[in-house]
């Protein structure tokens, strides 16, 4: 009886051995993944972790406070992801800092809108107000594209599709441009009469649809805006960063995206252009 006792007792010791052992072996699978992105995605980042930890990946997010940090993490190995940026954007990066990043996938068009706290409605800007423009060229040449589209300004055309204040060959209310850092775009309405701002920028400003006086409208021309998740090139294989885009590319996320930005908000992924 005593030796059927130690028998027992010495499986157990065993089986717990391995369970302890495979415990081990189960955490020793996850694997971390650093995702910097802009600080005010971190709600929507927070659904996409819970989504990827059924892949064993553990996501840590870097959170930024401007458009230039992310890509700089990315490029020395601060971060292994980014999410913050679209594609004009990040082509205009690679070009001025001979970077090599490239895109795994789409995520969400956020609209560009203009925002006032002096203002109403457009038909109540008057000649010679101020509007702060994102300094980026990508940024600019699409909040540019935004005021032709409003009927505030009209462009020439520009060599590879990103016109500058330069391009502007109508402006009847000879409006002031000034150009600042995007994610400053929002904190400058106090300064002047009007700003086009992006619209993570928005939400980090607070910015409700009662400071917008007009939005950008999602077509063909919108394809260049639509936001991505970037890695270094020799990562655009990377079978776990791929399923992270894929736990982005779900119901789940946009909900908590148009929680975030509003119904406005349009899942990339989900459409044509």
């Amino acid at each position: 009886m005593v030796r059927i006792k130690k028998v027992a007792l010495l499986l157990f010791s065993v089986l717990g051995i391995l369970l302890v052992a495979t415990g081990c072996g189960q955490k020793d699978q996850d694997k971390t993944v650093k995702v910097g992105i802009s600080s005010a995605d971190a709600p929507i980042w927070k659904v996409v972790q819970k989504q990827v930890k059924k892949d064993h990946i553990k996501l840590k997010v870097v959170e930024f406070n401007d458009y230039n940090q992310p890509n700089t993490a990315l490029s020395q190995g601060e971060v292994d992801i980014n999410s913050f940026q679209h594609q004009f954007f990040l082509d205009a990066w690679n070009k001025a800092h001979h970077s090599d990043i490239v895109s795994i996938g789409v995520t969400m068009i956020q609209p560009m809108a203009i925002y006032s706290h002096k203002l109403k409605s457009l038909t109540a800007i008057k000649p010679g107000a101020k509007v702060a423009l994102p300094n980026d060229a990508s940024n600019e040449a699409r909040a540019l594209q935004l005021l032709e589209s409003a009927g505030l300004i009209r462009l020439s055309p520009a060599k590879d599709n990103l016109p500058t204040p330069k391009n502007v060959r109508e402006n009847k209310l000879n409006l002031k441009f000034n150009v600042l850092d995007a994610a400053q775009t929002a904190h400058s309405l106090n300064d002047v009469d009007f700003a086009v701002v992006n619209g993570n920028v928005a939400r980090s400003a607070k910015l409700t649809a009662k400071d917008r006086i007009y939005i950008e409208k999602v077509s063909k021309k919108s394809k260049p805006w639509i936001n991505i998740i970037a890695v270094q090139k020799k990562n655009k294989d990377n079978a776990t960063y791929k399923k992270i885009v894929k736990a982005y590319q779900t119901e789940a996320v946009l909900k908590a995206v148009k929680k975030l930005y509003g119904p406005q908000s349009v899942a990339a992924w989900k459409i044509k252009l």
